[in-house]
């Protein structure tokens, strides 16, 4: 049976536009589980970054809850963080330090001892191939391994949960597949991931399940399999153009 890590009820997230309210999220409930992979799939302004970034405790809903372990997040707003690693989808590094130091430095904002953060940060380096690159400065790091360097900087604490911002966008596509196996290999690790993406081929590789938003709103959320049996499709893109196609006919 999978054991629930979060679970996100009834959420609202309003600004006010022209002095009438704007639904970013109207009303979105979502279940993460241990050692899964949740995609959220949608159009331009469906609401995908604002969920997660709510999820993330980076904003606060308007209204609805987020509870882990059977608590509002906000309520332990220090531990929940504690179990979060993120990834923005845009490079974010301390340029004045080098690749080693971008990684050590978050394992001290965790409150890490020194002994720990250079146990991890060297087996991260190792994991991620980036020794090579340890001493010099992010900014010589090709797109690839700049994406590596975010995720393993993200790791660093040692999180449950993992939060990635289009983590291939404008990369190769041999570039893009080999994150594709380092995403999976996170996965096998027992840890959960909530990714964001515009690539659908990306989402049927990866996904345990895909969440579909537009406007705010969760269309449907299942397996990718489920979805393309239930849909008679051969692809999720297909699952995805009919879906969004059908929704804004009803509304």
């Amino acid at each position: 049976m999978k054991q629930k890590l979060l679970e996100v009820t009834n959420v609202y997230k309003t600004y006010a536009a022209d002095g009438k309210p704007f639904f970013a999220l109207d009303g979105v409930s979502l279940d993460l589980f241990k050692g899964e992979i949740v995609t959220l799939l949608g159009e331009n302004g469906a609401g995908k970054t604002t969920l997660s970034s709510i999820i993330a405790s980076l904003r606060p809903p308007t209204s609805g809850s987020i509870t882990y372990n059977g608590e509002s997040i906000y309520n332990q707003l220090i531990a929940y963080r504690r179990i979060i690693g993120l990834c923005p989808q845009k490079p974010n590094f301390e340029r004045r330090l080098t690749v080693r130091e971008n990684l050590y430095f978050p394992g001290r904002y965790f409150g890490l001892v020194s002994a720990q953060i250079d146990e991890r940060v060297n087996r991260l380096l190792r994991e991620f191939e980036l020794e090579k690159y340890a001493n010099q400065s992010p900014d010589i790091l090709s797109g690839g391994y700049k994406q590596r360097l975010l995720i393993a900087r993200a790791l660093v604490h040692e999180p449950q949960l993992v939060i990635l911002d289009e983590p291939t966008v404008a990369l190769d596509p041999q570039v893009r597949r080999n994150l594709w196996n380092t995403i999976k290999a996170l996965k096998d690790r027992g840890i959960t991931i909530l990714l964001t993406t515009h690539y659908l081929d990306e989402a049927e590789v990866l996904s345990d399940r895909v969440c579909m938003m537009h406007r705010g709103r969760i269309i449907v959320t299942s397996t990718p399999e489920e979805l393309k049996k239930a849909h008679a499709k051969t692809s999720l893109e297909e699952v995805f153009i009919h879906l969004i196609a059908e929704y804004k006919e009803q509304v």
